[in-house]
């Protein structure tokens, strides 16, 4: 049976206050701001964030060709990240080399446009065409903040230790720098070509968007046709410009992505297949964990943190893994290893998306196969293939831990009331990193005990559950007595030997209207669920309707 929600003071049993959820450290979901940013900083990111998501108009100088029209539309996976939109490059070949035919509009095609007349089309004459998914490296302001010293140390162009890996830093003059400024290791990017956060943002407006800023304050004119560009474009360049506060469109989005929290990685470390991961090769590339740089021009929020991405950042030979295309000093088999943290979202995966739909672990299978036969991951992709299946299942199963939030047991993305209940299964049980239970293994000792349950309580307050609520009133919280083994079928958190009045949202001892109108407004969404589906549908509308008139 299920029961209406009724919200009391706590009495003394049981006292949960803002300062104790505070207090636990839980890891940042992914598309969350990093911990320890100043007031200043997180409005800089909420503000970013909005820019982010805030399309374009042709009258504010959107295109006039372009692939969308904000920043979000690509990166959605989550908001600043991945996403499952995909970019086409194209070139020509000279004298077997590659050239980006510029004089045709490349080597990005961008598919929209703001008049059908000012449409960019594939040149006929392109020989190479790719496709780029679109990428993205999260926590970009902790990616930027890793030493170049230290990404070249990890190069070894000319393979010296023999062991078929010679990855190489591409150097690159970030857009903000003057011609005469050092170079910089690039990072972000399939072929690693851009540097900085600011680059980055900077040529994603103008190429993606069409929008003309101060990194690069000239348009794109479609297929390389100046006259077309000269009809089609009637916004003065540039069309990004400071607003009241002297920020640019480009300054805001930066601020966000720059800001942009570290991946979670649950159980965080410890884990069997990390260690299948490394003894086939694949840390080679993707190495785990890096420290940012310790200066005193970053925010403190950036500045001397161990973040652990999985990859080196550097250009690497992947046969027939590679793209074709010739980006800078990248050239066309070479691609930067892509950083692993929160891969469980991705889908798809590989630079061309070729490693799509199905399950996490047919993703991951395809893309480490297709690391083969030639290239510099031909080694480790054999290495795989010659895995038991047990292995491969370790494998799998750590690299489905990059990116889930702790607590998450049902891989939904939120502690919620079936993620407590499973917490509650495992209440004093030993568990190992490679054991289900680990996912709420909160303070790492081995048993899920009490300190889990009270980060677990953290947890279902950040994700929106009233963890105070005490429907009888007797002093101990719904979440507790759950805990301590009170049922809840439904898992919305209310124990089931609550007050009895199937549909009564509203607690006013009635079924009627207004609890319909809740129902209603929560449609489609789970938030309402009368039985236990997980969904709020024609069942429950059918549920509170037979329950209709005065509870017993």
């Amino acid at each position: 049976m299920l029961h209406k929600i009724v919200f009391a003071s706590i009495a003394t049993s049981f006292v949960l206050t803002a300062p104790s959820l505070a207090q636990v450290a839980l890891q940042p979901k992914a598309g969350a701001p990093l911990v320890g940013l100043s007031k200043s900083e997180r409005a800089r990111f909420l503000q970013g964030q909005i820019d982010y998501q805030t399309p374009w108009g042709n009258a504010t100088g959107l295109g006039p060709v372009m692939n969308k029209s904000n920043c979000a539309s690509c990166h959605s996976n989550p908001l600043g990240g991945w996403g499952s939109i995909a970019t086409t490059r194209f070139g020509g070949e000279d004298k077997g080399e590659y050239y980006p035919m510029e004089e045709l509009g490349g080597s990005l095609l961008q598919i929209l446009s703001i008049s059908d007349s000012c449409r960019e089309f594939l040149p006929p004459e392109a020989t190479v065409v790719a496709t780029r998914m679109t990428n993205a490296s999260m926590a970009y302001g902790l990616i930027e903040a890793i030493p170049d010293a230290a990404i070249a140390a990890n190069e070894d162009a000319n393979d010296t230790n023999g062991d078929g890996i010679s990855g190489r830093v591409h150097w690159v003059l970030p857009l903000e720098s003057s011609p005469s400024s050092p170079l910089r290791a690039g990072r972000f990017g399939w072929k690693s070509q851009v540097a900085t956060v600011l680059s980055f943002s900077g040529d994603a407006t103008r190429n993606e968007l069409g929008v003309t800023n101060a990194l690069i304050p000239t348009e794109v004119a479609p297929n390389g046709d100046m006259a077309l560009l000269a009809s089609c474009d009637t916004v003065a360049d540039p069309e990004d410009v400071p607003n009241a506060q002297g920020s640019t469109f480009v300054d805001r989005v930066t601020d966000f992505q720059r800001f942009l929290a570290e991946p979670p990685q649950t159980p965080k470390s410890g884990m069997t297949g990390e260690t299948v991961f490394n003894a086939i090769g694949c840390n080679k590339c993707h190495v785990a964990q890096w420290t940012t740089a310790n200066l005193p021009s970053l925010e403190s929020a950036i500045r001397n943190k161990a973040i652990r991405p999985y990859s080196d950042f550097l250009l690497h030979d992947m046969g027939l893994l590679g793209d074709g295309v010739q980006d800078g000093d990248a050239n066309e088999p070479e691609m930067r290893t892509p950083t692993l943290w929160n891969l469980r979202t991705r889908d798809p995966m590989l630079h061309d998306g070729s490693a799509s739909g199905g399950t996490f672990a047919s993703r991951v299978t395809t893309a480490i196969e297709a690391h083969g036969p030639l290239g510099e991951g031909a080694a480790s992709a054999a290495a795989f293939a010659a895995l038991s299946e047990v292995q491969k299942e370790q494998l799998i199963a750590f690299l489905d831990s990059l990116g889930r939030v702790e607590f998450d047991f049902d891989g939904n993305g939120d502690a919620d009331g079936h993620d407590l209940s499973t917490l509650t299964s495992f209440k004093g049980a030993a568990v190992s990193p490679d054991n289900p239970g680990a996912i709420g293994d909160f303070d790492q000792d081995g048993v899920i005990g009490e300190s889990d349950f009270n980060a677990m309580l953290a947890a279902l307050a950040r994700d929106g559950i009233d963890v105070t609520a005490d429907c009888d009133n007797d002093g101990t919280v719904d979440a507790r007595e759950i805990w301590n083994g009170a049922p809840d079928t439904n898992f919305d958190v209310i124990p089931d030997n609550c007050v009895a009045c199937l549909g009564d949202l509203n607690g006013d001892g009635t079924v009627n209207a207004a609890d319909l109108t809740n129902l209603l407004n929560a449609w489609g969404t789970g938030s309402i669920d009368l039985n236990g589906d997980g969904l709020t549908n024609a069942a429950d509308l059918s549920a509170i309707l037979n329950a209709w008139g005065p509870c017993d």
